[in-house]
């Protein structure tokens, strides 16, 4: 459960970490960094009705899932995945297509990427998880599901009545909560009862462990570590937040932390990560450009694929659509 442990601007290590590794990891994350701010300037332009940035949890999202294997786990994010999404090897453009409502949950293949749909109900995530990995069990498969969730999430009661099944029958998942210290606009000293989120997996006989988020190289440990025991067994903050908070973290950039200790364990050196900065920046506009260009559906597909037999109901509906449309 990723939080941070420090607000300082402090240094991270990667020793323990291959230089191909970090090497990817700062791509990801620097390509996360710059499509977000993309996404930010096509919601506000109207392009996008809604989306929430993610910026400063590139690290805990890059890092949680550069643990796992694309073509046996499997992915359950909330709506402010999109870092996971693309380390995880989402078609991108597919994916972004979701915050323009094009379609039911975006147009990239779920099941052949192993990567949820967008998922916007608080804790929805994590029952859908469990169930699958239930299920990976029940077919003999060592694939995990991870399951991403947030501070106020942790407090719904999908979330621990999941989280007991799991820790009942040994289901193989990860339950990955991005903890911010905050559910939306309530401070966790609010909301969640002892203070932490990572003390309660006890409870349920599964191991808590507390990782500073911002930290790349940690977030990726412990999520490797925790893949090894599974396969065992917009809102705006500047209403409520002050902005010498807001400044803490700037300070604790996870970019710059990587870059910094890259650069000092002698994984890469400034001329390599200014091309992968160009690189990734440019691959974000191709990203944004495709999104901005992509066709919308035909009107008729709205009602299919919302039943696996169409209702009457729905059929008086699609006849409904189709005399205006022929209007």
């Amino acid at each position: 459960m990723p939080s941070p442990e420090s607000t300082g601007r402090g240094a991270i290590t990667v020793e323990h970490l291959s230089p191909e590794l970090t090497r990817g990891l700062y791509r990801d994350m620097r390509t996360a960094r710059d499509l977000d701010t993309e996404a930010i300037a096509l919601q506000r332009q109207g392009v996008f009705p809604a989306y929430v940035s993610v910026r400063g949890q590139e690290a805990a999202q890059v890092g949680g899932v550069s643990a796992l294997d694309p073509a046996r786990d499997f992915v359950f994010p909330t709506y402010r995945e999109m870092a996971s999404a693309l380390a995880y090897g989402v078609e991108m453009v597919g994916y972004m297509s979701t915050h323009r409502a094009l379609w039911h949950g975006g147009l990239y293949d779920v099941m052949e990427s192993r990567f949820g749909a967008v998922n916007a109900v608080v804790g929805g995530p994590v029952p859908h998880a469990v169930g699958w990995a239930i299920g990976e069990s029940l077919r003999g498969g060592d694939g995990v599901a991870m399951a991403y969730f947030g501070d106020g999430a942790s407090s719904e009661g999908d979330v621990h009545e999941a989280m007991n099944f799991a820790g009942v029958f040994g289901a193989p998942v990860i339950f990955f909560c991005q903890n911010n210290q905050w559910a939306l606009s309530v401070p966790n000293h609010r909301q969640v009862a002892g203070g932490s989120i990572a003390a309660r997996a006890e409870g349920y006989g599964l191991p808590g462990v507390l990782v500073d988020g911002n930290d790349v190289g940690a977030v990726h440990t412990a999520t490797a570590q925790a893949v090894e025991r599974a396969r065992e067994a917009s809102d705006d903050p500047g209403r409520y937040r002050d902005e010498a908070e807001a400044d803490r973290w700037r300070r604790r950039d996870p970019l710059d932390l990587l870059r910094a200790a890259m650069i000092e364990a002698g994984h890469a050196d400034e001329a390599h990560l200014d091309r992968v900065d160009a690189e990734a920046a440019a691959r974000a506009e191709r990203i944004r450009d495709g999104v901005a260009t992509a066709p919308e559906p035909h009107g008729s597909e709205l009602f299919t694929h919302v039943f696996r037999e169409s209702t009457e109901e729905l059929s008086r509906q699609r006849r409904t659509w189709q005399e205006e449309v022929e209007l």
